[in-house]
């Protein structure tokens, strides 16, 4: 998905291996569209949340193309059995600090060491389940943010141009997948009382 969007905008095309797997279903640049694309941009935003580990699959015999199909891969949070972190078991956010130096070092080295901000970076704990106590004592968050921040320092020393990072959220917030289930935010927002909004540990 990653050369899907800046492929266009380093090197003016598609990846070749789109370009082999989808054929004429991908649009094609002129020449004049393609030199307006290149550096089009002053830096990247990356959204960072989790890690997958990707399986080779086969390409699909379905007349209905989609993006899960065309990526000839299927996603999965284990290997050999053993499964990343969660915060929660039903949570799809796998933690995997490493991956997020992985991932801008990949970039450094694939789309020469354009400017990056990591525009989004956190972690969730259930609103059902989770006490007030508990949600105001958010150690997972604490440890969540410390050790990807370590790993971002990695990513920079080693040459990374990355500028800055940003936390979501800033409060709890609607999420467009989950609505109210989950918490995100340094700051908790109590939606039974005005949304009256408390500091969490992880603010302070």
């Amino acid at each position: 998905m990653y050369g899907w969007f800046q492929n266009p905008l380093t090197y003016g095309d598609y990846p070749r291996t789109m370009r082999n797997w989808l054929g004429n279903r991908l649009p094609k640049f002129t020449k004049e569209q393609s030199e307006v694309l290149i550096g089009s941009y002053d830096f990247i935003g990356i959204n960072y949340y989790s890690t997958y580990y990707a399986i080779n699959a086969l390409a699909s015999n379905s007349l209905r193309h989609s993006y899960s199909t065309d990526m000839r891969a299927n996603i999965t949070g284990e290997r050999n059995g053993i499964a990343l972190p969660k915060p929660f078991n039903t949570s799809f956010i796998n933690i995997y600090p490493p991956g997020i130096k992985e991932l801008t070092l990949y970039t450094k080295a694939i789309y020469k060491n354009l400017v990056m901000y990591i525009t989004e970076n956190g972690v969730h704990q259930l609103t059902s389940t989770t006490s007030l106590r508990e949600a105001l004592n958010d150690e997972i968050r604490i440890s969540y943010h410390r050790n990807h921040l370590i790993e971002l320092s990695k990513a920079i020393r080693d040459g990374a141009d990355v500028r800055g990072n940003y936390v979501w959220s800033f409060l709890d917030d609607f999420e467009w997948n989950i609505g109210f289930t989950r918490r995100m935010g340094l700051y908790y927002v109590d939606y039974n009382n005005n949304l009256a909004r408390r500091p969490k540990k992880s603010a302070i």
